[in-house]
């Protein structure tokens, strides 16, 4: 099996991989110390695409966790999966990033990359044929911007053919954790443009609204927040991990969604959203999941849907699925009014089913469910998430606020100038995507395949 190393940047990185690792040791049968609860070959799965068996049969995750202040790292080190990660793959420095990107690419977090790609290579070592990266991080943060930014364009020398997809939190509309979060976003983007393949774009707002208005979480906090992720990064992965009708790898979401490398940033959702106490009351058919993950109240992020057009769909399916109902389903979605593509591509679909069902956590804030949808779409409104950031990064821009902060650790006021460019640029290939009107006649005729 094509084997997925996990990198895991930051505060936020780091706390989602541990509810993404807690998820998958679940659904593999995986106990807390990497001991196995079934028998190797019980089941349908193979956990060696995320795990690596030690010589003892414990079964490590082929992940590394790396922040460049030791807090975090630490209460990994005293959590209740301690036993479960490898201790050479927990890297942590002495000193913080302060949320300055500058510090995470060019000084602090520099000392720190040879290290960080040194366990990085003996991790792909142990692996037969790795397939790519999925990196977790945020780009409001000090770590999560610069040294993410940082290790990713080293993954591009080192591995330069491995797919590169990575799990996103973007800076939420109204809600801030640092008055400095525009410009690590911005600088953070600029790097992602270049070096990454795919970029799954999440904000916290969005996923608060999801478990207060869905879940019926009156006061969600982080762990609620993370459950969610952790189960969309679940379902995303599931047909690599797992037997099924219709799998898809990384490779055919690159080869799927990405039409030009510039426009690799992925709108995601999930279905259902359903708390634990009102599971009872849904049928969940394929045709209803498969209208949620449309809605603009399951999208992970704050844009609306509706007002941009789909480049590129990949829809997973996963858990009592009939190959049928998807096709009759996505036919059905197609033909809504308030649901556009793009006229170039006329069968803008990729579909994967897969067996084996979603898997709940006992304290996770989600249900337990039969079968689940979930969603990586292309858009054209993710263009919205970028417009956002750089009107605050305008605002701090212009007077010059903070600037001294990145200067002072060995920046250039130029690369400033050179990022929001990008991000313009960026914003300006959107819009010509979007002009395009959608041509009625490139709608699913009811002869037609999907493109599976």
């Amino acid at each position: 099996m094509r084997e997925i190393i996990s990198l895991h940047i930051g505060q936020a990185g780091i706390q989602v991989g541990e509810q993404v690792w807690s998820l998958m040791c679940a659904e593999h049968g995986i106990n807390q110390d990497g001991s196995r609860v079934v028998a190797k070959n019980s089941s349908n799965h193979d956990c060696s695409v995320l795990f690596n068996e030690a010589s003892s049969g414990k079964l490590v995750p082929r992940s590394l966790m790396v922040d460049l202040e030791p807090s975090v790292i630490d209460s990994v080190r005293n959590s209740s999966f301690k036993q479960l990660y490898n201790p050479a793959q927990l890297v942590s420095g002495k000193e913080d990033c302060s949320n300055n990107f500058a510090r995470g690419h060019y000084t602090v977090g520099k000392d720190m990359l040879d290290v960080t790609i040194d366990r990085l290579r003996k991790i792909a070592d142990n692996c037969t044929s790795l397939q790519g990266f999925q990196i977790f991080h945020s780009v409001g943060g000090g770590t999560g911007s610069g040294f993410a930014s940082l290790l990713v364009e080293r993954l591009s020398v080192e591995f330069p053919k491995k797919t590169k997809l990575s799990y996103t939190i973007y800076p939420s509309p109204q809600l801030s954790t640092s008055v400095v979060e525009p410009y690590n976003s911005v600088l953070s983007t600029h790097s992602l443009l270049e070096n990454n393949d795919i970029s799954v774009v999440l904000d916290n707002q969005a996923i608060y609204d999801i478990c207060k208005q869905r879940l019926k979480i009156e006061r969600a906090n982080y762990r609620n927040l993370n459950h969610v992720i952790a189960q969309t990064v679940s379902a995303l992965s599931c047909s690599l991990r797992f037997s099924g009708s219709l799998n898809v790898d990384m490779n055919e979401y690159h080869t799927n969604l990405v039409p030009y490398p510039r426009i690799h940033f992925m709108l995601s959702s999930l279905a259902p959203m359903i708390s634990r106490q009102e599971h009872h009351y849904y049928e969940n058919t394929v045709g209803e999941l498969t209208s949620s993950v449309f809605e603009v109240d399951n999208m992970m992020a704050k844009c609306d849907p509706r007002s941009g057009k789909y480049i590129a769909s990949c829809l997973m399916y996963r858990g009592d699925i009939v190959n049928k109902e998807v096709t009759d389903a996505v036919k059905n979605v197609r033909s809504k009014s308030g649901i556009q593509f793009v006229d170039w591509s006329p069968c803008a679909f990729k579909i994967g089913v897969n067996s084996q069902k979603p898997t709940a956590l006992e304290d996770s804030c989600l249900a337990q469910v039969d079968r689940s949808c979930a969603m990586i779409s292309n858009n054209t409104a993710i263009s919205q998430v970028f417009a956002r950031m750089n009107d605050k990064f305008d605002l701090l821009f212009a007077k010059r606020a903070y600037v001294h902060h990145f200067v002072s650790e060995g920046m250039e006021e130029g690369e400033f100038n050179e990022a929001r460019e990008d991000l313009a640029a960026l914003e300006k290939d959107y819009q010509e995507l979007n002009k395009d009107s959608v041509d009625e006649d490139s709608m699913l005729d009811e002869g037609e395949e999907l493109n599976q």
